[in-house]
């Protein structure tokens, strides 16, 4: 407990108390929340000022996270008592540029789908999608659900946007196992 608190005091003087106050300021923890509220540290995000826009970095916390073949893909994915949370990589060009009105690259950058535990490969239609909206404390992501097939073709050249809102379909939260996403 001590090293931790020592670790966060180093972090508040290094980056300095504004940037923790603000949703896309310094350095912040990605937490995936279950449905009891037990967090899981997935990954940190370092937020860096890009002209009017903040540009972003992702260091996954591969701890957590456990390799599978499905589908003859590589995927690292949470495991669950009954389900597993695997991350799907974007695989088309994005900015990795954000700000308060438009969290799109992050939410790209943040994509999973589930499979049931004992399920030997993937369903690409089990997407999920965390729109993000920005508060005092950070980010908080909300579940959708989308079919990851949408991305299997390339997006026209220059749409880096290929996702519509009518592609996202906002799940119930209690018919999933991890049904939130903290950026803090």
């Amino acid at each position: 407990m001590g090293k931790l608190l020592k670790t966060v005091a180093t972090a508040v003087a290094l980056t300095g108390p504004s940037a923790w106050a603000e949703p896309l300021g310094g350095q912040k923890t990605v937490w995936l929340v279950d449905g009891q509220g037990q967090r899981t540290a997935i990954a940190t995000i370092a937020f860096e000022p890009r002209g009017e826009r903040m540009s972003y970095s992702i260091d996954w916390n591969d701890e957590v996270f456990a390799d599978h073949f499905l589908s003859m893909r590589p995927f690292k994915c949470i495991e669950g008592p009954d389900k597993h949370w695997c991350h799907v990589p974007y695989p088309y060009e994005i900015n990795r540029q954000v700000d308060v009105g438009d969290l799109t690259d992050l939410e790209y950058d943040l994509l999973f789908l589930w499979k049931g535990s004992t399920e030997y490969g993937i369903n690409m239609w089990n997407g999920v999608y965390y729109r993000l909206d920005a508060t005092d404390d950070g980010l908080v992501g909300r579940l959708h659900e989308m079919d990851m097939d949408l991305l299997s073709a390339p997006p026209e050249p220059g749409d880096l946007r290929p996702l519509s809102d009518m592609d996202l379909h906002e799940a119930d939260p209690e018919s999933h196992w991890l049904p939130e996403l903290l950026i803090e």
